[in-house]
């Protein structure tokens, strides 16, 4: 079955919250039909003008103002509906954008790493907030004007046909030729092309916003303005001149359909006159004349809605088909019988793994026929040179990835037959780069365990050596990080990440060199934390100061993706290998200094 796309795949959107929709779609019918009480009062205010034309002090003054008290309630009645739509609307707009970035977020945490790594932020930011609330946009406003707009112009040509068929297909003669420009510049392979590229420019502009923002402490440091970040010069400026092209694109359409909608009178007098002409005497005829020359300026009011709905329509729906894009992204699937292992050693078994380009082009493979077993209760060491494939290793055990080749296994259950829940619940992160949400810090520490009580969260804060620094902040546990809030210091942060990881309790434990960035006096207390942390459980370490893990169970020395060593510290060291020499490397470089003038020695 085709996928459903534009309009369609609007109204399937919409349909969740069908009953809100109808009932707002019915009160702006009403109010549409409302809005023309006051245009068919005027009319039999001039008919009866128009009857007494020689002495209007014989006019029916009583039945005039009658006319006009049904004017008034006529249009009080459209407000009153219109407004109770509008509510109506908004509700189920609100769920429906709720649920919407709900299914949305939930869509991308079950997709592969490897796909946000080959999206930018910005891409994803914008698909998340502006995409997703221009639907809002349209269920709560477009839709119930879209409905009051279609249902006043066919009762407007339904009146009008009803009192003169001629001067009715007068009246019908510029709202064909506006729908027909509107159809010429909205719709088609071009405009469709058009709409793309402005997104695309956008979404790359967005995207590199996010870069340049990250990238300001190198621009500051290095004097450089807005300019010298090409990208996001490139990007603004491609933006800026897309934009300035599209718009001369739409203006001469653009005015054109300005000027003919304008013109109502321009089409409906000359006919006019030659049928009064016929019959110069009748009133009737007359009134009727008057009328439309009342009315037809109306029409241009709803023409006009139209126009820039389906502009912003236009829009939306390409939205839409980007929101469509990642929800069709395929998520690593779930195993259809799901088992739990009853022992969590991690084992990799001729391990194959190869990353994929934004084009689906195989780069050159991580990993390469891997085979290991991290016992439980030991700590398993990875070393070895940049890229040779040790955070691989650590991604692929929370099933991050799937493997090209071979498999993963926690106490001999291939991880893919794992529930992706249980599995999560099964390892727990400690990276050296910690991320902390804008929060409090309790509920940075909660993440681990959202359902802990308040004496779990502080046991796990006491146990991760930050329960003192924690203490000293203005509101204690209550302390907002972030803007508004305070700023921790690397080390405190990774302690918060080692405290989560506590209170998380997982039997399985991977270590991207916590301590890396730690100054010596918060190493100290993240070694104490970690030494809690670490009791009983399956350990991976990612190891760059290879002293942290000479006492590890076993070491593991990768290079390009294979392994090249495997054993004890002091093994490894006689061997002569590539351990050791990076171990005469590291203690070489741990006696590294400056002297005085500046030169090392």
């Amino acid at each position: 079955m085709a996928k459903k796309a534009g309009m369609a795949r609007l109204f399937e959107i919409a349909e969740e919250k069908r009953g809100l929709l109808l009932i707002s779609c019915l009160l702006s019918s009403l109010s549409a039909m409302f809005m023309l009480v006051p245009y068919v009062s005027v009319y039999f205010i001039l008919e009866e003008l128009l009857k007494h034309a020689s002495d209007p002090r014989l006019a029916n003054g009583e039945l005039m103002i009658s006319w006009g008290v049904v004017a008034l309630l006529g249009l009080l009645g459209s407000l009153v509906t219109m407004y109770a739509g509008g509510m109506a609307s908004h509700i189920a707009a609100f769920r429906i954008l709720y649920r919407l970035r709900i299914k949305l977020s939930a869509h991308i945490g079950k997709l592969p790493l490897g796909w946000l790594n080959g999206t930018s932020t910005g891409v994803v930011k914008k698909t998340l907030d502006n995409n997703v609330e221009k639907v809002e946009t349209f269920i709560a406003h477009q839709l119930p004007d879209l409905v009051h707009v279609i249902m006043t112009t066919l009762l407007m040509i339904v009146v009008m046909l009803y009192l003169n068929i001629w001067l009715a297909l007068a009246c019908m003669i510029p709202i064909l030729l506006g729908f027909g420009i509107q159809m010429a510049l909205m719709t088609g392979a071009e405009a469709k092309r058009n709409i793309k590229l402005y997104y695309d420019s956008l979404e790359r502009m967005n995207g590199s916003a996010v870069q340049y923002v990250r990238g300001m402490p190198a621009i500051k440091i290095f004097g450089q303005t807005v300019h010298s970040f090409r990208r996001f010069s490139a990007d603004m400026t491609s933006y800026r001149d897309y934009c300035i092209k599209y718009a001369d694109q739409f203006q001469n359409g653009y005015l054109i359909f300005k000027v003919i909608l304008s013109s109502f009178a321009a089409f409906v007098l000359p006919v006019g006159v030659f049928l009064l002409q016929r019959d110069p005497g009748s009133v009737a005829f007359a009134s009727v004349l008057l009328f439309f020359l009342v009315m037809a300026p109306g029409i241009s009011t709803p023409m006009f809605k139209i126009m820039f709905m389906a502009s912003s329509l236009r829009d939306i729906n390409e939205g839409i088909e980007r929101m469509d894009r990642i929800l069709q992204e395929t998520v690593i699937p779930e195993p259809l019988v799901p088992k739990t292992p009853t022992t969590f050693e991690v084992s990799f078994d001729k391990v194959s793994f190869s990353y994929l380009s934004e084009l689906d082009h195989v780069h050159s493979q991580a990993l390469s026929e891997l085979s290991f077993v991290a016992e439980q209760g030991k700590v398993t060491a990875l070393v070895g040179p940049s890229g040779s494939g040790k955070s691989t290793v650590a991604n692929l055990v929370p099933r991050f990835w799937d493997v090209g080749e071979g498999a993963v296994r926690i106490g001999g259950i291939d991880i893919r037959d794992i529930g992706t829940e249980n599995l999560m619940n099964t390892v727990a992160f400690v990276f050296q780069e910690t991320f902390l949400f804008y929060d409090t810090i309790y509920e940075n520490i909660a993440v681990g365990r959202p359902k802990a009580s308040p004496e779990d969260v502080y046991a796990a804060a006491k146990a991760a050596q930050c329960h003192g620094f924690i203490s000293s902040l203005p509101q204690g546990y209550d302390t907002l990080i972030g803007a508004g809030g305070v700023y921790l210091s690397g080390g405190e942060e990774q302690r918060i990440a080692v405290a989560r990881a506590i209170l998380k309790n997982a039997p399985i434990l991977v270590l991207d060199e916590a301590t890396a960035f730690a100054d010596p006096e918060n190493e100290y207390e993240m070694q104490l934390a970690l030494k809690k942390l670490t009791i009983g459980k399956t350990v991976i370490v990612i190891a760059h100061r290879l002293s942290t893990i000479r006492d590890a169970d076993q070491i593991l020395v990768l290079n390009n993706g294979r392994m090249e060593e495997q054993g004890e510290h002091d093994a490894l060291v006689s061997k002569q290998g590539l351990y050791a020499r990076m171990w005469h490397t590291y203690t070489n470089a741990e006696q590294w200094q400056i002297a005085k003038g500046g030169s090392p020695i």
